[in-house]
């Protein structure tokens, strides 16, 4: 993707101010915050090791998510309380079945904005716009304590965002993506566990993006009867880099192909979100908007290769 080493040391700056945070502005709940960072700090270290050149296979970074996860739940004693469906949800109280779709909840969150890290700006502009969401729902609910939260991460995240976007001069690297995508994942079931009212298909709306590049290579790896944490190279951010380069830009243009993506897929990441802050208290609506972005985008990624191959200068 990129063609020239640059530092992928931006999850320290991430880190960092998700630290800060925890000494400022915070009140009553900065304990609570600064334990769930400490906990966070796991994940983030086994990234950091990995962007540092200590090779960490992806088994590797799912366990340290994984670990964060239960650390997390051990701690506050919470899980995901509800799935917005009816028969599963009287289920959730029970841990047996709670914590492990917590687990793949969060870790799958986590590892999904590592995916689709992939050109300048994409990774951070949906996080800053979850996070965005995720306040501006809190707000809506009543949950106050999370209306600030998400904020801090967002503004930490501009931060790195102007110094990422264009022109890459540094990377967010494993422990930045991982990092992020596991902060927010578990504020959005913060929400969930104090605002009764909240769907959560209204949050995965908000983690849409992510969720659904996860999905779509769970998807294309057992098809083709692969090891689900084999990298490959047809996450969607990649297709359409590649068909600007064939259909619009030509060869040798990455330095324009790469930023010029995330503009593209910039409405298709914020829609979603701004669907689940309109949905928030509406569980069918929401679920059915899930289905109708999931659509669109099965549709338009299966249709890809074909359209760039007609369109090709």
């Amino acid at each position: 993707m990129h063609t020239r080493p640059t530092p992928r040391v931006g999850g320290i700056a991430v880190f960092g101010a998700l630290g800060l945070f925890s000494i400022f502005g915070l009140g009553p709940i900065s304990g609570t915050y600064s334990a769930f960072v400490l906990v966070t700090s796991l994940l983030f270290f086994v990234g950091l090791a990995e962007d540092f050149g200590f090779h960490m296979s992806p088994r590797r970074r799912m366990l340290a998510a994984i670990s964060s996860s239960l650390l997390t739940i051990w701690l506050f004693g919470v899980w995901l309380p509800r799935t917005g469906i009816p028969v599963l949800d009287p289920l959730m109280e029970y841990s047996a079945v709670g914590i492990p779709l917590t687990i793949l909840v969060t870790a799958g969150i986590s590892n999904g904005f590592n995916l689709i890290d992939g050109v300048n700006g994409l990774a951070s502009l949906t996080a800053i716009v979850a996070a965005l969401a995720l306040s501006q729902i809190a707000e809506i609910s009543g949950y106050s304590t999370m209306v600030h939260l998400p904020m801090f991460v967002a503004a930490g995240v501009f931060g790195f965002f102007l110094i990422n976007y264009p022109f890459g001069l540094i990377f967010l690297g494993d422990a930045g993506a991982y990092t992020i995508g596991f902060v927010l994942s578990w504020f959005g079931i913060a929400l969930l566990v104090n605002a009764p009212d909240v769907s959560p298909w209204a949050i995965l709306l908000t983690f849409f993006w992510p969720a659904a590049d996860t999905s779509l290579a769970v998807y294309r790896r057992l098809r083709r009867n692969t090891d689900v944490s084999a990298p490959d190279r047809l996450h969607v951010h990649q297709i359409i880099m590649r068909g600007l380069e064939i259909c619009v830009l030509g060869q040798n243009r990455r330095q324009i192909a790469n930023p010029l993506t995330t503009l593209v897929l910039a409405p298709f990441v914020i829609a979603p979100p701004i669907a689940g802050v309109l949905l928030w208290n509406q569980n069918w609506n929401a679920f059915l908007a899930v289905l109708a972005f999931g659509l669109l985008l099965f549709v338009g990624y299966a249709a890809a290769p074909s359209l760039i191959r007609r369109f090709r200068r």
